[in-house]
């Protein structure tokens, strides 16, 4: 996959101020903000680069108030990384495209992985099949 890469100032001319605290600033939206998605087949993309990320068919109500999947498209869609901030230590979901903040992982998810992505509903972009 190619890197996107762009400056601060494009960034910010392409993103609403939402997606540009959230996404390059690792901002967490407030919960039940922006988890309205039509009850659709379709595809999760990455608001900056496009990157698909995420399918409908793993997304799940998580009660959190933010969107949840148990699994990315494919594991070389997303990086994980640590994330010490708050004096915890949590895994940070990224971009693997373009290296956004797009919300954590966590171990409470349901089957077949166990796992809960986290996400921040205006680091995505649905698009309906």
């Amino acid at each position: 996959m190619e890197k996107t890469v762009k400056t601060d100032a494009e960034w910010r001319a392409q993103l609403s101020k939402l997606a540009y605290k959230v996404t390059q600033k690792s901002a967490t939206e407030p919960a039940f903000s922006n988890d309205s998605y039509p009850d659709a087949k379709g595809i999760f993309h990455c608001v900056c680069c496009d990157a698909v990320l995420f399918d409908m068919d793993a997304k799940f109500d998580s009660g959190t108030g933010w969107p949840s999947f148990y699994q990315p498209v494919n594991n070389d869609s997303v990086k994980q990384t640590a994330d010490r901030k708050f004096f915890i230590t949590r895994t940070e979901v990224i971009c693997a495209g373009c290296d956004s903040h797009l919300g954590h992982v966590f171990p409470d998810g349901p089957q077949p992985t166990g796992l809960r992505f986290c996400m921040n509903g205006s680091a995505l972009e649905f698009k309906q099949n």
